[in-house]
């Protein structure tokens, strides 16, 4: 693997990373914080709302953990 293959997979991994983290603040941070300061466009806090959470967050922690593993597969 050359130099260039490596700059470019560590771009894409970065790239889908960042997606990884906005997966997680708009599923999990938003409805949190909307909740907390009582807003009332928000959600309501309610079964449904941290079932939906759960599932953006394990969305971006899956991205996270396939991001990783791209990584420790490149050489030094």
């Amino acid at each position: 693997m050359n130099a260039t293959h490596s700059e470019q997979t560590r771009l894409l991994a970065t790239g889908i990373n960042n997606i990884a983290v906005a997966f997680i603040v708009i599923g999990v941070v938003t409805p949190v914080t909307a909740v907390s300061f009582g807003i009332t466009a928000g959600p309501a806090p309610s079964l449904a709302t941290a079932f939906f959470a759960s599932v953006w967050f394990c969305a971006g922690a899956g991205l996270h953990s396939i991001v990783r593993r791209v990584l420790r597969s490149l050489k030094p």
